[in-house]
């Protein structure tokens, strides 16, 4: 009792005057105790804010589906061990998103209680200090027990959590083991890392029989010795070459790919090839050609072959996108990619595209969202001379047959109307169009990829999307993470964006870059272009306050201050007969940037959630107290 007031002394004075007795508290828990302060997590809070359910959560899952494969058998075999103590076990992706739990039913319904449920990510950043987010930190094992947690909420739990990895070190999750403080054991540390022991073996055990397995599968190569092919493993290492390569390169084996460019050989086309065993990703077949120039290729993304237009990065969750679009691209299955506006559905297709057999073919962009209602069905499928009042001279070769040969993307299908919905999935069904006006049929060999920042099957549900379109075009589903759950690679996305502009590339001092990492960015990527663009024209002194007013809404600093210096300075948080202390009212028309990105965000949540204020709230991972204030801050 006398150790537990002390902790919660030492936690009240960090949290009201940042000072900490470093002497008596662990290093790692020092160390995210001040992460948390630079990153302003609200200690007070620390309910789980944002949760992933339904489609979801079931595509978080199938990203590490391997992964959850493995760890829970491990789990089962001491499922009774937690049940007895009271204790709940869990599966973590590299993200910090919840993918399991399992465990006793008093402990998981405490957790409820703080929103510590399967979908939830459960990061230092989104509720302070907590085993699964600092062990993802850390990457090492840890425990916190108590007020060694950072935010209020999770003061009554005890949890311990422990790093996953593969054979190469690169982290594979979390595995924790949490329970109410009065019901911690003292052998559940041993337990966690004996369980990611355990896993960690499986991995490789797996991995070493899909080496094998690959190996089987090149033997039938030999039969092709005319051509010069190469398979790589998952770690892109040749395992097997033709008999072309081995007489042009000594030590062949376990090579790399960007070596083997270096030997005057081009990548011409390649093929995925999945296990028969579990059908996940153990390898890649290559086919080469003598190149002119023995100058090594400069690759872009994913693997080396991979070619992608746009900023990789280095977070996980791009690179587990990354990955994924190369899977899918040597494919001709139809595709959805889900992601909130901004976060870069069109260059996610495109990159599709351009490592397709298609990549010869047109790239036909369509946004549904943009084009009439009334004007849709002669966009999509064109019309002959004299169709209607109106129509062009020569006719308008339509949407569809332009993409002939390649890949039509058509952007927030979710928008589309219902009248239309059956008519596309006719095409797609038949591969034919009929030109408005016309009494022949074109036939048609296309992809699709669709794209939405909407939950179709909700729509589905909801009758508002057709459920054999959704079907037809939901085989290969991918999905975008947000700007928030990648901000390191904001720096790279600021640079890339000057690179391909021809801007001088904008030197933020360490203080700013901390203001863009603590911002949420709800309008993603393109509301970062947006404000570097701000910020190239806008006095240097002033960036501070600039992005201080982006990443502190609720300092409303009139920034068109500093900007029209002949302006009349105004008080913006006052309207016309409200005190000082009343939140103001805008007319959309007279909202700053800030304020009309976030208006649409808003309304956007509301969208998805099907207006139910408290689900946008969650969406949007704010109090709904907050989100009340907003709403009737902009008049929704």
């Amino acid at each position: 009792m006398f150790e537990e007031s002390v902790s919660l002394r030492m936690w009240k004075r960090f949290v009201q005057e940042g000072v900490i007795d470093s002497a008596r508290i662990n290093k790692r828990i020092t160390e995210s105790w001040h992460r948390c302060k630079r990153n302003r997590v609200n200690p007070y809070a620390g309910t789980g804010q944002v949760v992933l359910a339904g489609d979801a959560l079931k595509r978080q899952q199938e990203s590490s589906r391997l992964l959850l494969e493995l760890a829970l058998p491990q789990i089962d075999r001491l499922s009774p061990f937690i049940h007895d103590v009271g204790m709940i076990a869990l599966v973590i992706d590299p993200e910090g998103y919840v993918l399991s739990m399992r465990g006793e039913k008093r402990a998981l319904l405490d957790a409820n209680a703080i929103n510590f449920v399967e979908g939830v990510r459960w990061t230092e950043e989104e509720v302070g200090t907590n085993a699964i987010g600092t062990a993802l930190m850390a990457k090492e094992a840890i425990m916190v027990n108590g007020t060694e947690h950072y935010s209020v909420a999770s003061h009554r739990w005890s949890c311990f959590a422990a790093p996953i990895r593969d054979e190469a070190g690169g982290l594979l999750g979390v595995i924790d083991v949490s329970s109410p403080l009065e019901r911690s054991h003292p052998q559940t540390m041993a337990t966690v890392m004996t369980l990611a022991y355990s896993i960690e073996q499986a991995w490789m055990k797996q991995r070493q029989q899909d080496e094998l397995e690959l190996l089987q599968r090149s033997v039938l190569l030999a039969d092709e010795p005319e051509r010069h092919l190469i398979v790589y493993n998952q770690e892109e290492r040749v395992v097997y070459a033709s008999a072309g390569i081995r007489k042009q390169i000594a030590g062949w084996s376990g090579r790399t790919r960007r070596e083997l460019a270096e030997y005057g050989l081009m990548e011409v086309r390649q093929a995925p090839v999945f296990s028969g065993r579990h059908n996940g990703l153990i390898g890649w077949i290559v086919e080469l050609t003598p190149s002119s120039t023995r100058a090594p290729r400069i690759f872009l993304s994913g693997s080396p072959a991979f070619q992608f237009k746009g900023e990789k990065g280095t977070s996980a969750a791009f690179a587990r996108v990354l990955r994924e679009l190369e899977r899918i691209a040597p494919t001709d299955g139809n595709v959805v990619i889900y992601g909130e506006s901004g976060t870069g559905k069109e260059l996610a297709a495109q990159a599709i595209h351009d490592n397709s057999p298609r990549r010869e073919g047109p790239f036909v962009a369509v946004n549904c969202g943009a084009i009439p209602r009334e004007l849709m069905e002669s966009e999509l499928f064109g019309y002959v001379e004299g169709a209607f009042t109106g129509a062009r001279r020569r006719g308008y070769k339509g949407k569809l047959a332009q993409a002939n040969g390649g890949t039509l993307f058509l952007d927030e299908i979710g928008e589309i109307p219902a009248a239309m919905q059956v008519a596309l999935l006719r095409v797609l069904q038949e591969r034919k169009v009929t030109p408005i006006g016309s009494a022949e049929e074109q036939s048609l060999d296309i992809r699709v990829i669709a794209a939405t920042h909407r939950n179709l099957r909700q729509q589905v549900s909801e009758g508002t999307f057709r459920e054999d379109l959704y079907y037809r075009l939901h085989v290969l589903p991918v999905s975008l993470p947000p700007l928030r759950s990648r901000k390191e690679d904001i720096p790279l996305l600021i640079r890339h964006y000057c690179r391909k502009n021809g801007y001088d590339e904008l030197e933020l001092p360490d203080v700013l870059q901390k203001e863009l990492l603590a911002y949420d960015w709800p309008g993603n990527i393109r509301e970062l272009y947006n404000v570097v663009e701000r910020l190239r024209v806008i006095p240097r002194e002033d960036w501070k306050r600039f992005l201080t007013g982006l990443t502190k809404p609720d300092l409303n600093h009139d920034f068109s201050v500093s900007v029209y210096p002949d302006q009349p300075s105004t008080d913006l948080r006052l309207g016309a007969g409200h005190a000082a202390n009343e939140p103001a009212f805008y007319e959309p028309d007279s909202l700053r940037y800030r304020e009309k990105l976030e208006r649409q965000t808003i309304v956007q949540a509301l969208e998805k959630s099907g207006g139910s204020a408290s689900v946008a709230a969650e969406l949007l991972g704010i109090p709904r107290s907050t989100f009340y204030r907003k709403l009737k801050k902009y008049r929704l």
